[in-house]
């Protein structure tokens, strides 16, 4: 799940690997050393603390214990009621129904989906991790370097990482946004919630045309419902797609019997006239009514920055603004992943991107600068993904990737039977790439391609019969690069 703020043109999600933990920490001094450390808990002090139980959460506790320095020092806290996660899983395969194979927890705890431990309660456990669930903070005083928690807990802190992410746009009460069987995806309580209603669901209306929007029609189509989307855009993920490819996902939807309604605007969510407050249709500002049991809205996100505004908030994107190794304007207080707005160094700009590999990589780089003396700054290259249909019975599975800067004129290549590619050329310069149902050598290609940039000749690119052909084009464009 993941987008990318208004200073970038795009939005983005998942994941390039990470090398591979293949050992687990057996439950001896540790475990130990985590028992005597709650007695030292009975205080206040906490030497660094995490707010937030995210994919950056995750990330950063595994760095924390990568640098030896997790063990009774550290302190999670988050809103949830479960141990960090891999948040895309939710508007994915967590939706499909029993026979398709549903993903589940404990399978997608962080770090498993760059191949690391995964990271279970007990991992925290064992490794010395103090975690409060379901106690949010409520309120920081700066000057006493304190949180207090929503039950009251008073936490004084050395160090503070802000990992709080995003929450999801919602439509108005008053039109409706809060009837029963109007659902928004942010946590694996949400997911729950969509589940049950898809089990008892014939009538499916999915709110957005964005990845979010895409990815869980593509899940309603699975539990094989009635299942109509609905937007305001001219085509599907307007602010990547091009029209022409747009097209080709949107017949593939339609194919799959979704009901494509676009350029289309809600005036409200009407209720059931028996009374039980439950949903019953989606009426658009054209008067025309659209029947529905069950909404499911995806129309963004915003940053949770909740009562850490003070730490000074970037106008233009949303968040907290930080520079290069994710520090904040106060002195020991730092943010990274959804709610960072930081240095986007390879385009020279400021960004916000919604997106597990940023939440990963910025809680990495975060906590390296932290406890060494890693000086560099974050250097981030812009990525998106999506995957849709991938579940038993499937009459097509779709992957594509996106790296780059959606910038410039546009060369496609490929037919979508099954591969197709995207290139975005300025100024003689390839500044993006996208590829559906690419090979794993092929999409390793792309991130080398977006982030040397190299001159291109847009005419021969044309001109290529297949993408295949397309790609060794890039790729021989590569070895003039100095």
């Amino acid at each position: 799940m993941a987008a990318i703020a208004n200073s970038l043109s795009l939005k983005h999600t998942l994941a390039i690997r990470f090398p591979q933990t293949t050992t687990r920490t057996r439950l001896s001094s540790t475990s130990r050393t985590f028992r005597r450390c709650y007695a030292s808990y009975a205080n206040e002090n906490r030497e660094y603390v995490i707010v937030g139980g995210g994919n950056a959460a995750g990330y950063a506790a595994r760095t924390f214990v990568e640098h030896g320095v997790a063990d009774g020092r550290l302190c999670i806290v988050t809103k949830e009621a479960v141990a960090p996660y891999e948040r895309p899983a939710l508007t994915k395969a967590y939706l499909f129904p029993p026979d398709k194979k549903p993903a589940r927890l404990p399978g997608f705890h962080t770090c498993v989906g760059s191949g690391g431990e995964r990271q279970t309660p007990e991992w925290y456990k064992e490794k010395g991790i103090e975690t409060l669930y379901e106690d949010p903070v409520e309120n920081i005083d700066i000057e006493k370097q304190t949180l207090t928690t929503s039950s009251g807990k008073l936490l004084k802190y050395g160090s503070l990482i802000i990992a709080t992410g995003c929450t999801s746009s919602r439509f108005p009460e008053k039109i409706g946004g809060n009837l029963d069987g109007v659902h928004y995806i942010r946590d694996v309580a949400d997911a729950d919630a969509l589940v049950s209603s898809l089990e008892k669901a014939k009538k499916v209306v999915v709110v957005g045309g964005g990845y979010i929007g895409m990815e869980i029609a593509a899940a309603a189509v699975a539990w094989k419902l009635d299942t109509t989307i609905i937007f305001p855009d001219d085509h599907f993920l307007q602010r990547l797609f091009t029209p022409s490819l747009a097209r080709r996902y949107e017949e593939l939807y339609q194919k799959n019997g979704v009901k494509i309604l676009k350029g289309a605007s809600i005036k409200n969510l009407e209720a059931s006239s028996n009374g039980n407050g439950h949903v019953a249709a989606v009426k658009l500002e054209d008067g025309s009514i659209v029947e529905a049991d069950t909404v499911i809205i995806g129309i963004g996100a915003k940053p949770a920055v909740g009562p850490f505004e003070r730490l000074g908030l970037n106008t233009d994107v949303g968040g907290i603004q930080v520079d290069g190794q994710f520090r904040t304007s106060i002195p020991g207080i730092f943010a990274v992943g959804d709610v960072a707005a930081f240095p986007l160094k390879i385009y020279n700009r400021v960004a916000r991107v919604e997106h597990v590999d940023h939440a990963r990589r910025s809680a990495q780089h975060c906590v390296k600068a932290l406890l060494s003396a890693q000086t560099s700054t974050y250097d981030y290259l812009p990525y998106f993904y999506s995957r849709v249909f991938e579940y038993e019975g499937s009459t097509r599975k779709v992957w594509w990737q996106f790296f780059g800067d959606n910038v410039g004129e546009t060369v496609e290549i490929g037919n979508f039977d099954p591969k197709i590619a995207t290139f975005w050329i300025e100024s003689g310069k390839l500044k993006g790439v996208l590829l559906e149902s690419g090979s794993a050598e092929e999409f390793q290609l792309l991130p080398e391609l977006a982030r040397k940039q190299p001159s291109i000749d847009k005419a021969k690119l044309e001109n290529a019969t297949s993408v295949e052909e397309a790609l060794d084009i890039a790729r021989e464009s590569l070895q003039a690069v100095v």
